[in-house]
């Protein structure tokens, strides 16, 4: 798999290119883009033809498509993004509601940069976009980290602390549920807002076991609690058990800052929506 290269600079008046057959549907992203980023240009398309002959015209800085199209797909539009002159490290996000199964089964393709599901709305589609053209912190916001590397653990720490988080680190499965069972039930009942883990640790427990400690034995939802788990194991079935258990996402291995930031900023933001 090539790596997935986010190191684009986008412009302070980005241009966003949607990629949707329904006109409705188009309008109503557009409309929601133009609310959360007062300065973005949209251009819109209503299938993989038009979708080839905006890119023909001038680079953009940010790509959502829709997974079926009249004349095509998601996946080919993905291609014509990476094919497209001067567009190798644009940003291509699927818009789908098939998109989980889809992820779980690998069947995305490389070109497509992340995804979102449709059933978490389009406001918070806005909000997710934003996230990759203007990243916005949330000062404050507490991730529980578990990771037993020390060397990664510093970088991964300093990358969040840089976006006004404050890191709870733990080296261990073991340590990462003590931590939430001595908050639970506590005034501070959750003791974090997001949980960022590795899927292997040292010790007789990982990322899975965390999972299911926070989804099973605490009864923590998706948008109680956001879980993160990073992996370099393309297995499928690893992949799609990590989903079935209670992961909102995975950030695959080799972790690139820009993608892993973008994913918890989101994460955040959507739990808040939700509450």
């Amino acid at each position: 798999m090539p790596p997935r290269d986010l190191r684009h600079v986008v412009a302070d008046n980005p241009r966003v290119l949607i990629v949707e057959s329904s006109r409705i549907v188009r309008k109503l992203i557009s409309d929601l883009f133009k609310k959360e980023l007062p300065n973005v240009t949209i251009v819109e398309s209503k299938g993989l033809r038009d979708a080839r002959a905006c890119l023909a015209l001038g680079a953009v800085d940010l790509v959502t498509t829709s997974l079926s199209l009249d004349d095509g797909d998601g996946l080919q539009v993905a291609k014509a993004v990476r094919d497209a002159a001067g567009q190798a490290y644009v940003p291509v996000i699927v818009v789908s509601s098939e998109v989980n199964n889809r992820l779980a089964s690998r069947t995305l393709g490389d070109d497509v940069t992340d995804y979102f599901d449709k059933s978490a709305g389009f406001p918070a589609l806005a909000a997710f976009v934003r996230g990759y053209i203007q990243p916005q912190p949330i000062d404050g916001a507490r991730i529980l980290y578990v990771e037993d590397s020390r060397v990664v653990a510093l970088a991964t720490k300093r990358m969040l602390a840089a976006q006004g988080l404050t890191v709870i680190h733990v080296d261990s499965a073991e340590a990462a549920i003590e931590y939430l069972d001595l908050h639970h039930g506590a005034v501070d009942e959750v003791g974090a807002d997001l949980v960022l883990t590795d899927v292997y640790l040292n010790g007789p427990l990982g990322g899975l076991d965390v999972l299911k400690h926070v989804r099973q034995t605490l009864g923590y939802s998706k948008r109680l609690l956001p879980a993160l788990v990073m992996t370099g194991d393309e297995n499928p079935d690893k992949q799609r058990e990590l989903f079935q258990v209670g992961a909102n996402d995975l950030v695959l291995k080799p972790v690139e800052e820009r993608m892993v930031v973008t994913k918890i900023l989101f994460q955040l933001r959507a739990a808040r929506l939700g509450t």
